[in-house]
């Protein structure tokens, strides 16, 4: 993309960083964010010269006003994320999903030069057992008052909306399902994020209920793909796709041996009970990503460890 004006709510995370980074040579990009979790204030793209930092709350439509003005395309991050983080602040995580995306798209709605809007949801639209889940397959999610799916719940609600937009408004919007991102910068959650600041300082790393859960892990960068192709392509519009790297799929102890194996690191490995609900397999389909945007993710689980490792061992 070049020449466009690209506004990413939530930008100040770890997603919207990377996805800053991507765009701000060759475009203007907004950031709206509270900056609660910011990863960008630190890095020379969060000073670069093409790059405007609102800090705002999409809660708040008149943050969403002012930030939209003038903007070709809108990637829409904002959310409460991470178990844990949810399962604390379950309210809130509704809130600004279902609020803040209404903001959002009812904004957009209003002007007319807006090319894209890509809504973020969430793998755990897919609930407990996922493999090789297709965007159509039925979205079978847990019970009421189990907060794990709150954030499910509420990421399902958001991608109605967009799609009721589209269908109803014509306006051009889309969705991304991601699977389980990792890289590095992450703030926050995340279970290669914890695994490596841990095995670098030699500490033990702990799984939950014996680390047998299954996982497909994808890089950040193959993650940034996904969303630029979603905001070029007309076929895009309309519809959900997963992104993610089904060849990097493990289970949750081994991705811990590989960690510490690649970190060289000392650590042991440790399970400890944990009483939430879990998603114990999630393997995308990526089959529509690949036919309709040409998506294919280039980085392997090794390699992305090795590269994540790298990067927070040269800051630890």
């Amino acid at each position: 993309m070049e020449g466009k004006h690209i506004l990413i709510t939530g930008g100040a995370g770890f997603i919207g960083t990377h996805l800053v980074q991507a765009l701000c040579e060759h475009n203007r990009v907004r950031v709206l964010d509270t900056m609660f979790r910011d990863a960008l204030s630190n890095t020379e793209w969060g000073q670069h010269p093409n790059v405007e930092v609102l800090k705002g709350d999409v809660c708040k439509p008149e943050d969403v006003a002012l930030a939209m003005k003038e903007i070709s395309h809108v990637v829409h991050l904002a959310a409460i994320a991470g178990v844990d983080t949810v399962i604390k602040n379950a309210v809130d995580t509704m809130k600004i999903a279902l609020l803040g995306t209404y903001h959002v798209l009812e904004e957009a709605k209003k002007h007319s030069q807006i090319e894209c809007v890509v809504d973020f949801s969430t793998s755990e639209v897919f609930g407990n057992y996922a493999f090789n889940v297709h965007e159509g397959d039925v979205t079978s999610l847990g019970a009421v008052g189990e907060a794990r799916w709150t954030y499910a719940v509420s990421k399902l609600a958001t991608e109605h909306l967009a799609h009721n937009y589209f269908k109803s408004f014509g306006l051009p919007t889309c969705s991304i399902r991601p699977f389980n991102i990792f890289g590095p910068n992450q703030v926050g959650e995340g279970a290669v994020h914890k695994f490596v600041q841990r095995a670098i300082r030699g500490e033990t790393l702990e799984v939950h209920n014996g680390g047998n859960q299954i996982r497909s892990w994808c890089y950040i960068t193959d993650i940034i793909d996904g969303i630029l192709l979603s905001l070029e392509k007309p076929e895009a519009l309309g519809k959900a796709f997963n992104i993610g790297n089904p060849q990097n799929t493990v289970t949750i102890y081994y991705l811990a041996k590989e960690v510490v194996r690649l970190a060289k690191s000392s650590s042991e490995i440790s399970s400890i009970h944990w009483p939430e609900q879990d998603v114990e397999l999630r393997i995308p389909n990526i089959d529509r990503a690949r036919e309709l945007l040409g998506y294919e993710p280039k980085i392997d689980l090794e390699k992305g460890i090795e590269k994540t490792i790298h990067w927070y061992r040269s800051r630890m």
